[in-house]
């Protein structure tokens, strides 16, 4: 009897279903197997980001890396291209059905290519590039800006969305390789195309940068994704017919309200009351220019002579 308790307790049914539930068709794929790796990776990029990074960098003079970010971003925008190609070509272009698309554990082919991967072929190259892209393109940027010494861009909204995102593409893959919740990838992907490009060329300096005058337009374009998701994801609940899980869209839709808050308080402090702030400088696209007020500038050894001329002969003015 108590085996029988202990069977049915909450624990059992959750690891029975983690266990029972996988994707088969992903068995094997790299960095889907286990969540072990994938929570080293994540601990580690937060230590450097938050510990590690700032004192490595506290002595030194930040690292440049344009050509880095310029070549990085460049692959970035690339792989964008390709996931929403691939997302639209796999069910979102007329086949998936907007309110509510159960996923498709087959090997029919178009069920495949949702996954990154197609029949008959046990070790495809754009498998391993999307799940790597997945896993790993978001702790880089990061690591580069603590290197530039932009600890100030490394807020916690930015590290919130590149930790969870991570583990949401594991779960994906490795449980819901399809269906319902694929529209989020799919639309993020071409967030980031725009996002990754903004990058490339901001890295390109001020001659570029000056140019850029669409960098608020990406924040809202991250909160118009999120009310996408939301109310995409909020669907399912009343459709009891739906076979997309209901947890897993109640967990997207919980998630896609805390991102439109968070990325709804970053636009008002960033761009709303910054621009009600008294200037203290130049900024240039978010990056500020050191420019000292008028009266701060250093005089010139002429200007001191004449300065000092006036002084003695009492014709200073009490505004000088």
């Amino acid at each position: 009897m108590t085996e029988a308790v202990a069977d049915s307790g909450i624990f059992h049914r959750i690891a029975k279903f983690f266990v029972e539930n996988q994707d088969e068709r992903t068995t094997g794929w790299f960095l889907s197997g286990s969540m072990t790796p994938l929570i080293i990776i994540l601990v580690t990029y937060l230590y450097f980001c938050l510990y590690a990074g700032p004192r490595y960098m506290a002595k030194r003079k930040p690292f440049k890396l344009e050509g880095v970010l310029i070549a990085y971003n460049a692959i970035q925008v690339v792989l964008s291209i390709w996931l929403v190609y691939e997302g639209i070509m796999g069910g979102w272009n007329g086949v998936y059905n907007l309110r509510c698309q159960p996923v498709d554990y087959s090997r029919d082919p178009l069920a495949m290519r949702f996954s990154f991967r197609f029949p008959h072929q046990t070790l495809d190259g754009r498998r391993r590039v999307g799940v790597l892209h997945l896993q790993g393109r978001r702790a880089a940027r990061h690591g580069v800006l603590v290197l530039r010494k932009k600890q100030n861009q490394v807020s916690f909204l930015h590290l919130y969305h590149h930790t969870l995102m991570p583990v949401c593409g594991f779960v994906g893959v490795k449980y819901f390789a399809g269906g319902h919740g694929t529209l989020l990838g799919v639309i993020n992907s071409f967030i980031h195309v725009c996002m990754y490009a903004y990058y490339m060329l901001a890295a390109m300096g001020p001659k570029v940068q000056q140019y850029l005058w669409w960098k608020p337009y990406l924040t809202k374009m991250q909160i118009v994704q999120f009310v996408i998701v939301f109310f995409h994801t909020l669907q399912v609940q009343f459709q009891p017919t739906c076979g997309y899980p209901k947890s897993i869209a109640a967990l997207l839709t919980l998630n896609a309200a805390l991102f439109i808050y968070m990325f709804s308080m970053f636009y008002v402090k960033s761009y709303l009351r910054a621009a009600k702030r008294p200037a203290k400088g130049t900024e240039v696209n978010n990056n500020l220019l050191d420019c000292k007020p008028k009266q701060e500038l250093e005089l010139t050894a002429e200007e001191v002579d004449s300065r000092q001329r006036l002084v003695a002969s009492g014709e200073e003015k009490k505004d000088l």
